[in-house]
C-alpha cells in the first residue's frame, strides 16, 4: 500500500452513543485551527456528517455506484463547515446485501479518484458504526487504511460492551499491520459515578482516556441548527471542549493494544458495578465510599 498522506484515524461507537456528532466537531475543530481535513461517513444511516454540510442532501458512494454511470468525486462529496470535505459511504438497499460493503466500496473508489493525493489531507476522520465489527465495519482498521482508533462511549454499559468488541478487533488485528488504539472518548458524562465507570473500564482494559464529553443542551441545539457547536456556539465551554479532544487526537502518538475483557469477565465486571450503584441509590453508602 502506498504511503498515507495525512493521518487517517477511525473513531468507532455504538450507534446512537454520539459518535457521529463527537467525530464532527473534531473534524470542525481541526478545519477551525486550519487543517485540511476529510470524514468519511461509514455508516449505513449516511448521517455522519449531516452536520457539517448544514443537513443538505450528499448522494452516498453506493447509490451513486449503483446507479452505473461514471463517477466523479465531485458527485459522491461536498465541503463542508471549514473546509471540511464530507462524504457518506452509504449502505445496501434495505433487507438486501452487507452494509460493510460501502466501507470496502468507498474506500476503493476514492483511491481510484486518487482523492488522497489531490486533497493532500492533514487528517482523514473515519466514523464507523460500532455495534458489531464485522467484515466491512472492520476494514479502517484491518487492512491498514488507519493506524490509530478512538472509541466513543458512554457509561452505559451496552457501550462499553461495544467498545470491547472493538478492542478484541484491535488486539487481533494490531501484530499483523492493524491500527492500534489512540483511547477511548468518554461521552455524555453526568456528575457522580459516570467518569469512575469508564475510568475503571480503560484501567480493566490497558487504555486510556482521550477526553471527556459532557451532556449538553449546546450539543442538541446547534444539531437542531444542522451544524456542529464548533460552528453553532464557538464562544461555549462545550466547543472549547471538542477542540481540546481534536487537539488531543492530532498530537497523540500514545497507541497502544488493548486487552479486552473476555465474556464472564466483563459480566462479573458490569454485575459489580451495579451493585455498588445500587449501593449509592438506595443510600447505603456515599459515592466516594462506593467508589
Amino acid at each position: 500500500m502506498a504511503e498515507k498522506i495525512g493521518k487517517h484515524i477511525a473513531i468507532y461507537g455504538k450507534g446512537g452513543i454520539g459518535k457521529s456528532t463527537t467525530t464532527s466537531n473534531i473534524s470542525a475543530a481541526l478545519a477551525e485551527a486550519g487543517y485540511r481535513v476529510i470524514q468519511i461517513g461509514c455508516d449505513p444511516k449516511s448521517d455522519s456528517t449531516n452536520t457539517l454540510r448544514g443537513n443538505n442532501y450528499l448522494p452516498t458512494v453506493l447509490d451513486s455506484l449503483r446507479e452505473g454511470n461514471k463517477i466523479h468525486l465531485d458527485d459522491i462529496s461536498v465541503k463542508g463547515f471549514g473546509g471540511v470535505l464530507c462524504i457518506e459511504s452509504g449502505g445496501p438497499v434495505p433487507g438486501v446485501g452487507c452494509a460493510g460493503r460501502g466501507i470496502n466500496a468507498a474506500v476503493n473508489l476514492l483511491q481510484e479518484l486518487n482523492l488522497f493525493e489531490e486533497f493532500k489531507p492533514d487528517y482523514v476522520l473515519y466514523d464507523v458504526l460500532g455495534d458489531v465489527v464485522c467484515g466491512g465495519f472492520a476494514v479502517p482498521i484491518r487492512d491498514g487504511i488507519t493506524d490509530r482508533a478512538y472509541v466513543v462511549s458512554s457509561s452505559d454499559f451496552m457501550a462499553l460492551y461495544a467498545a470491547n468488541n472493538l478492542f478484541k478487533a484491535i488486539n487481533k488485528y494490531a501484530p499483523t499491520g492493524g491500527a492500534k488504539l489512540g483511547g477511548v472518548i468518554a461521552n455524555s458524562m453526568k456528575p457522580g459515578y459516570h467518569r469512575e465507570i469508564v475510568e475503571d473500564f480503560v484501567a480493566k482494559t490497558g487504555t486510556s482516556i482521550a477526553g471527556y464529553v459532557n451532556r449538553s443542551i449546546d450539543v442538541q441545539q446547534s444539531e437542531l441548527y444542522g451544524k456542529t457547536v464548533i460552528e453553532a456556539k464557538p464562544n461555549s465551554a462545550q466547543a472549547d471542549i471538542y477542540r481540546n479532544l481534536a487537539k488531543y487526537i492530532a498530537e497523540n502518538e500514545n497507541l497502544v493494544v488493548p486487552n479486552p475483557l473476555g465474556s464472564a469477565e466483563l459480566r462479573d465486571w458490569a454485575r459489580n458495578w451495579g451493585d455498588r450503584i445500587y449501593d449509592i441509590e438506595s443510600g447505603v453508602v456515599g459515592v466516594a465510599e462506593a467508589i
